[in-house]
């Protein structure tokens, strides 16, 4: 069982809408940490429940009406924000200790088994934007998920980033980054346009991964290659032609990391859902919700039968 809250002070000032959707909570991280997280209740008789992993630095309001739609399906969800961003930002990012593998170890890991005890025998869906699908291998309870759904994702090696992008991440990784990091004692990327703030073990990680041809299998070594490996729940990646972040040969890489699973990858291009723009992140607005979650997301979503 992991320690689960009601929203109290500002986690649950910050909620917005009728409490009837939703549910400000508090969930307590594996080491103790409070996160920040919201709980969005099935209408209707529940069919299965799905976890929400956010982008990196991406707050977990972004994905509100997305959310919202998965408990139309008749979905017990859980949005979060990792520790340091959003909602889970408390004090100074300076006093922050955590790594990207700390995300996922301490923060993901805590709120996927809060979902599983709210939706006991049900299917769950992990779906990952971006950095959230980079994640599965580091949380030991991957196994109990019936089904990965990848957003937008790939590897963030830089060579590798869509051109828009490619141009800007040198600079990032071997200017900015390396500078500015020990000298606010966290990354201000907010201030600097890029990415958003971010603790130091965060950027640090990030980068030794971006800057390795095989990202953080690369970097960290077979043990990292064969926490990959082990992931056999079947995915489905959907990646936009669109995506400024991610091209095809990212997407590509991050599906071979993943040797053990079946991946199934669906390219989607604006012009096929008769919508002007996609990119990394207009998969999750409102507007999409006919074009792309009614028509391509939802068959894609573990439900019970009957």
């Amino acid at each position: 069982m992991v320690a689960v809250t009601p929203g109290r002070g500002p986690l649950a000032a910050a909620a917005q809408g009728s409490a009837e959707r939703f549910a400000a909570l508090e969930i307590a991280a594996i080491d103790g940490v409070p996160l920040a997280a919201r709980y969005f209740a099935p209408a209707g008789p529940a069919r299965g429940a799905a976890i929400v992993v956010p982008a990196m630095g991406v707050p977990q309001a972004f994905y509100a009406a997305f959310a919202g739609w998965l408990a139309e399906l008749g979905l017990h969800v859980l949005t979060f924000d990792y520790r340091g961003i959003g909602l889970s930002r408390a004090g100074s990012l300076r006093d922050v200790r955590v790594d990207v593998v700390g995300w996922a170890r301490l923060d993901a890991t805590a709120v996927l088994r809060a979902l599983q005890d709210r939706a006991p025998g049900l299917p769950i869906t992990w779906i990952g934007h971006s950095l959230g699908a980079q994640l599965i291998p580091f949380v030991p309870d991957h196994r109990e998920l019936a089904k990965i759904l990848m957003l937008a994702a790939g590897s963030g090696y830089w060579r590798d980033n869509a051109a828009p992008v490619r141009r800007k991440v040198w600079l990032l990784w071997y200017g900015v980054a390396p500078l500015v990091t020990p000298l606010f004692g966290y990354f201000p990327g907010k201030r600097l346009r890029m990415v958003g703030d971010l603790p130091a073990g965060v950027i640090r990680q990030w980068r030794r991964w971006c800057l390795d041809p095989e990202y953080a299998v690369g970097a960290e070594g077979s043990a990292v290659r064969e926490l990959f490996a082990r992931v056999t729940t079947p995915v489905t990646s959907i990646s936009f032609t669109d995506d400024e972040m991610m091209s095809e040969r990212s997407t590509a890489a991050l599906h071979g990391f993943y040797t053990g699973a079946p991946v199934a990858h669906r390219r989607v291009s604006p012009g096929e859902l008769g919508v002007p723009r996609i990119g990394h992140f207009g998969g999750f607005r409102a507007a999409m919700r006919a074009p792309l979650w009614d028509a391509v997301v939802r068959p894609e979503i573990a439900l019970a039968r009957g």
